[in-house]
């Protein structure tokens, strides 16, 4: 795996992780993932500590959103990526006396076949996690925590009292105006408010330092 650069979000324990394709007239070739080379790069240190027990590939229609999901017991951390098409992560911060409660990022990641790269974005354990997808797309993510049905919970994307001071403009006005016409399952349309959320004795799970 040939690490090209690693870049702290607005959010710092939020990151991506670009990584080089190898170009022939064939087509491609690429390592994704070698832990040996996330546990030695000095910015992934992080990741030392980190075991990803489960993957998951999803496949989106163009305008779906999905999200914003999160479970603890166990916690999950996701590291996500685009195989093709175009997706905007989306990603909430739900550590209660968190610097950045509240906040999202909203990350664009495009892919083509063509690119001499792609990329990864970390999404750690107390965050909410959503994506957009702007044309059809498959995604898919290693995750540091088994699947808990009884453990989850989600904060729906249309709630308005998520702060979106840390979004650029292009992605407060995708947030505030396609999200809301979006292809959305009733879970997640019917999600909480962040509000209602942090009311909720369970969110007690998510305190800044801990998880």
């Amino acid at each position: 795996m040939k690490i090209l650069s690693t870049t702290s979000l607005s959010i710092p324990d939020v990151k991506t992780i670009k990584f080089e394709r190898f170009i022939d007239g064939r087509g491609f070739f690429t390592e994704p993932y070698r832990k040996s080379d996330f546990d030695s790069d000095l910015d992934l240190k992080l990741f030392g500590a980190t075991g990803f027990v489960q993957m998951n590939e999803s496949f989106s229609n163009k305008n779906v959103c999905r999200g914003l999901h999160f479970q603890w017991n166990p916690f999950m951390g996701k590291l996500v990526r685009t195989l093709y098409g175009h997706m905007i992560d989306i990603i909430l911060d739900i550590r209660k006396n968190s610097p950045t409660f509240g906040k999202v990022i909203a990350y664009d990641m495009p892919t083509s076949t063509s690119d001499t790269s792609n990329e990864w974005i970390w999404v750690p354990p107390g965050f909410a996690h959503g994506n957009y997808f702007v044309e059809s797309s498959r995604i898919e993510y290693l995750c540091s925590g088994e699947y808990s049905p009884n453990c989850e919970a989600v904060i729906s994307p249309l709630s308005k009292d998520l702060d979106l001071s840390l979004c650029t403009d292009e992605a407060k006005s995708l947030l505030q105006g396609a999200i809301p016409l979006a292809i959305m399952s009733d879970k997640d349309k019917g999600g909480l408010s962040l509000t209602e959320w942090v009311r909720d004795q369970r969110s007690d799970n998510f305190i800044y330092g801990r998880c």
